[in-house]
């Protein structure tokens, strides 16, 4: 008995080192690109103005989405989709993909 719980240990140490992630310092500019697939690094300018900031302005993503705290949203992810992400003060707190 003593034998398969130090192989089911084993097992469990092996599974949890090979999903270690790497750390910030390896990554590289490609993986970087690969995350901002719906153009969110070129509006990161607008985190911390409100989201009526984006009334009337042409984005050249595909679907845009903007989201009022506390606003019921859908959970699927799109990865050509942008997100503004306001707070309780109407500021957009994030901008991302997805």
């Amino acid at each position: 008995m003593k034998f398969y719980r130090k192989t089911l240990m084993l097992a469990a140490l092996m599974t949890l080192a090979a999903c270690s992630s790497t750390s910030e310092n390896g990554a590289t500019a490609s993986s970087v690109d690969a995350d901002d697939t719906c153009g969110a690094s070129q509006y990161q300018n607008y985190v911390g103005k409100p989201l009526s900031s984006l009334d009337g302005v042409q984005i050249d993503a595909r679907q845009v989405r903007t989201i009022p705290y506390n606003s019921a949203v859908t959970m699927d992810f799109n990865l050509t989709r942008l997100n503004f992400l306001g707070d309780r003060d109407d500021k957009i707190t994030r901008v991302y993909c997805g």
